[in-house]
Order: C-alpha cells, then sequence, then structure tokens
C-alpha cells in the first residue's frame, strides 16, 4: 500500500526554467561569477577564453555522476584548485542568483503537501541541481518557498553523488525514508530523471506536464497529470 510520496522539485513544485531558457540563465550566471572575480582582482583570463569553456563545461556525465559546479567553475576560469570555503561559497552563490531569483512555487504546491500530510503520507523531495551546483543554497531555497516544513526528507544529487535516472540516488532515498519501492510514488516532470529512473527501481511514478512540453512527444506515460492538484494517491 502506498505510504510514501516523493517528488521532484524544480517544474513540480516550484518553476525555475525550462530546458530552453537555461542557456540565457546561464550566460547570466557566468557573467555574475566573472564580475565577482574582476571585482575581486582574480579575474585573469580573457573573455573568449571563459565562453569557450562554458561550452565546454555544458555537460552532465553519461553515467550520471554529479559534475560538481565548483570543479566547472574552477575550469572555467582558471582557478587555483583550492580556493579558500569562501571563496567557493561566493561564487557559487553569484552562479545561482538568476536561477533561485525565478522560483515561483506553484499554486496547487502546499496545498497537496498539506492534504499528504494530514492523511498520513511520508514526503520527500529527490532533485537533480543546476550545473551539480551545492545542496545548501538549495536548502535554503526550500525552507524560503516553505516546503522544507512539509517533508520527511529532502535529497539532492549533491549530498548523493548521482544525478537521477541513476539507481543509486533512488536507492538511497528509499533508505533515507524508511520505505520500499513498491510503497513509493514519484511525482515530476521529466520522463526520463521522473518517471524511467523510478520505475527500473519498482517504483510507481506520477508525471506532471504542467506546461504542456511532453504531450503528443510519445513519451507521455500512462499516468500523466496537468496540474499536481490532481494527484489523488488516496
Amino acid at each position: 500500500m502506498t505510504n510514501t510520496i516523493l517528488f521532484d522539485l524544480g517544474n513540480t513544485l516550484v518553476r525555475y526554467f525550462t530546458k530552453a531558457e537555461f542557456p540565457g540563465i546561464l550566460q547570466e550566471a557566468i557573467t555574475n561569477v566573472r564580475d565577482h572575480l574582476r571585482a575581486e582582482g582574480k579575474l585573469t583570463i580573457a573573455p573568449e577564453t571563459i565562453w569557450q569553456r562554458v561550452e565546454e563545461q555544458d555537460y552532465e556525465a553519461d553515467d550520471h555522476r554529479v559534475r560538481p559546479l565548483e570543479q566547472r567553475l574552477i575550469r572555467i576560469f582558471g582557478l587555483d584548485p583550492n580556493p579558500s570555503p569562501s571563496e567557493m561559497r561566493s561564487m557559487c552563490q553569484e552562479f545561482l542568483q538568476p536561477l533561485l531569483a525565478r522560483a515561483y512555487r506553484y499554486e496547487d504546491s502546499l496545498p497537496v503537501l498539506q492534504a499528504l500530510k494530514g492523511r498520513g503520507y511520508k514526503t520527500a523531495i529527490v532533485s537533480n541541481l543546476p550545473w551539480g551546483s551545492p545542496s545548501g543554497p538549495w536548502y535554503e531555497e526550500i525552507a524560503r518557498l516553505g516546503l522544507a516544513e512539509w517533508m520527511d526528507a529532502v535529497i539532492f544529487c549533491s549530498d548523493v553523488g548521482w544525478r537521477k535516472p541513476a539507481p543509486q540516488i533512488f536507492a538511497y532515498t528509499l533508505e533515507k525514508v524508511a520505505a520500499r519501492p513498491q510503497d513509493c510514488i514519484f511525482v515530476g516532470d521529466n520522463p526520463r530523471w521522473d518517471v524511467a529512473g523510478p520505475r527500473a527501481m519498482g517504483i510507481e511514478a506520477v508525471l506532471v506536464d504542467r506546461h504542456g512540453l511532453v504531450a503528443g512527444s510519445g513519451e507521455r506515460p500512462r499516468h500523466t497529470l496537468e496540474f499536481l492538484k490532481d494527484l489523488q494517491p488516496w
């Protein structure tokens, strides 16, 4: 019997950006880091070199291992491979600013979470993070958006070392929430990460296609909702 509901974060509970919007956001993020380093007197490479390296770093590993943001920024800007924690934190914050500034919590997110908790379900967020960004700012984001108090656990790929759809992140989640695969439902917006990934682990999955991006694409699974408020696991 289902007793645990696992949620993706971006474009499931909160809108941040679509795939088409990300290149422009990435440009803003890198520009923020560049300007920060320039102000600190630590920018030593030419602009054309920066953007060439950004293009080289803009990919995820085929085996779904996390490629940490910190290492990407070090390579892009030719930095000391062992920067101080405070400097690395500042660069990551600059990078994430244009992403987090776009956050919009969907109107049905909190009512659904509250209803689930009221019925005794365990709930958790299981999310990939853009460009392998560190989890610290995202935990703060979950709290800022009022989601943390309704979660029994929050699992980010950067803490596990593996991105969805890798089985390792789902196995870690099941252990964290003390649940069996057959007792869980995974709710997300990406057919590969949030449907194929959990189903490979024996977890039933529901796709939320809020923006009609999957409709008619051939990737639309049987359990597809237009809005999160249509979720009826009970």
